[in-house]
């Protein structure tokens, strides 16, 4: 009975000297592997336009039937090609971050981020919306674009 006891203690005592392996993590992050898929992220082209065409193959490659899509053709008000998606969701809980989106996508409009913190405090964010998933727009823009 007191073996245990004192095998416990000593692996204790041995591991309280070495280096530390956690992180403090909200101050330190841990970096991510090369092929970790996280959040998806809508791309932009050079000018600032949206590059999704709105064409859906990534909602038809989605397994989970995660993406919705509605495609609208361009009058000139938004920064998007002749045709872009007017209405763009990934629903949260059903995306399982397999990538076949970015695969599937013909103009490498949508990309898997690195980012990992997604928790959310109400069910109404579990849907990521276009304004949610889409890239800031690029400053440098043209002024003749930005309608």
């Amino acid at each position: 009975m007191i073996k245990p006891i004192l095998v416990g203690l000593a692996t204790t005592f041995r591991h309280m000297f070495k280096k530390k392996v956690a992180v403090n993590y909200p101050d330190e992050k841990i970096p991510m592997f090369p092929k970790f898929r996280g959040k998806q992220v809508l791309m932009r082209d050079e000018n600032g336009l949206e590059k999704c065409v709105a064409c859906g193959l990534c909602a038809v490659a989605c397994p989970a039937d995660a993406i919705y899509l509605e495609a609208a053709e361009n009058d000139g008000t938004v920064m998007a090609g002749p045709r872009y998606a007017s209405l763009y969701q990934i629903h949260k809980t059903r995306c399982i971050f397999c990538g076949y989106c970015e695969e599937a996508c013909p103009v490498s409009a949508i990309f898997m981020g690195k980012d990992y913190e997604t928790a959310v405090y109400s069910k109404d964010d579990f849907i990521w919306d276009k304004s949610d998933l889409l890239v800031p727009g690029a400053a440098n823009a043209k002024p003749s674009q930005q309608m």
